[in-house]
């Protein structure tokens, strides 16, 4: 547990296998909870500050539930409506918000190699605010989705991935297919596959990286999956072609990013305010993606994995073929057929959240919620 109580969870390839465990190991137990109608309420006050710097449905409300299942308050930061806007130091925020606080969750996944640096710069001004004694704790930080990894959903995709097959156990030798998939749009965060091939690599899956050329992820986060898969005796491979890897594959991601080298580009822009810049570059990417459409999970492609009947995933929202756009990431057959397992899917995020806030502020957290159960508080009569 040295590695979850009272340390921020800002990328999974920090932690310890041990510690992963143990996140889905309580998320799983508080769902129990909560399904059995017992009250997992831990605190009775303190503050939840969620500070979200791009657009978030799924997180934004699985935060808001993970608070509020252990009975701490919501309060977003709205930069806009806050001093930030008038030029307040991200040192003088930090601790200005955390007097009461217990646990901040940030999402800011829009300037490659600004987001997870900008989550540490917070957790330094909290630790300078709790060793000068202005804050009487330290609050913990949780990683909501940065420009490198994202947490909460990978770990949620890996609790559902557990539950399906029945155990982490059997998730060895299983092939996973991340995949590209076309998108009518584009500027989409690389942390998704990033942290679904640098988490499930450390389970002896067979991951299978598939994109069209030009789109590579980070190279330094490819590389720790590639590691990653090597020590836990999995495999992981790179290939350019959707069709070819989906064969036999057990389970398929088909997800659509932008290219690194286009995040690049668009962090350089964004810094500068170059409108322009950014329009060119825009309309530039999108001429790139519309090379491939073809890159559509479909029918076809599912009686290409095993059996016809790989498990398909997605973080959602997908980017569905006639329903929501034109041309995209997933027919609307596949994705109907599939939809209420992605439902399912997001279903453990509020739960892997509030693991990850009872862990960084409980040393002993399975004891905690022993004495829950002891107590049996119902959630209502």
């Amino acid at each position: 547990m040295n590695d979850l109580y009272q340390k921020d969870f800002l990328l999974t390839w920090e932690k310890s296998d041990q510690a992963l465990k143990t996140i889905l190991e309580l998320a799983l137990l508080l769902k129990k909870l909560r399904d059995q109608n017992i009250s997992p309420k831990v605190f009775d006050t303190g503050l939840a500050i969620s500070i979200f710097r791009d657009k978030s449905t799924r997180t934004r409300y699985s935060f808001a539930s993970a608070a509020n299942l252990l009975g701490l308050t919501v309060q977003d930061l709205d930069e806009q409506k806050s001093q930030i806007a008038h030029g307040e130091t991200v040192r003088e925020t930090a601790n200005m918000i955390s007097f009461l606080t217990d646990i901040i969750g940030i999402r800011d996944d829009m300037f490659l190699g600004e987001g997870n640096k900008y989550m540490r710069e917070v957790g330094e001004a909290l630790d300078e605010g709790f060793r000068e004694g202005i804050l009487p704790t330290r609050p913990g930080i949780v990683n909501l989705q940065c420009d490198m990894d994202h947490p909460t959903q990978s770990l949620a995709d890996l609790l559902h991935l557990q539950q399906h097959f029945g155990s982490l156990e059997a998730l060895k030798g299983k092939k996973i297919v991340m995949s590209w998939a076309y998108s009518p749009s584009y500027g989409k965060p690389l942390s998704v596959p990033q942290g679904v091939i640098a988490l499930m690599s450390r389970f002896g899956m067979n991951i299978e990286l598939a994109y069209p050329e030009g789109y590579e992820l980070i190279p330094e986060i490819v590389e720790i999956a590639r590691a990653n898969a090597e020590k836990s005796s999995g495999s992981f491979s790179v290939s350019h072609s959707m069709e070819e890897v989906v064969k036999d594959a057990d389970i398929v991601y088909p997800k659509s990013w932008a290219p690194y080298e286009v995040m690049k580009k668009r962090t350089e822009l964004l810094k500068a305010r170059d409108t322009k810049g950014l329009d060119d570059l825009e309309k530039e990417a999108l001429k790139q993606n519309a090379q491939h459409t073809d890159w559509e999970f479909n029918d076809r492609l599912l009686k290409l994995t095993k059996n016809g009947n790989a498990l398909y995933m997605h973080c959602l929202p997908a980017d569905i073929s006639g329903v929501s756009c034109e041309e995209g990431e997933v027919s609307a057959g596949v994705f109907e057929r599939y939809r209420l397992q992605t439902y399912r899917e997001a279903g453990y995020k509020p739960y892997v959240i509030a693991a990850m806030m009872l862990a960084n502020r409980f040393e002993k957290p399975m004891e905690v919620i022993e004495k829950i159960v002891d107590r049996n508080p119902y959630r209502r009569l």
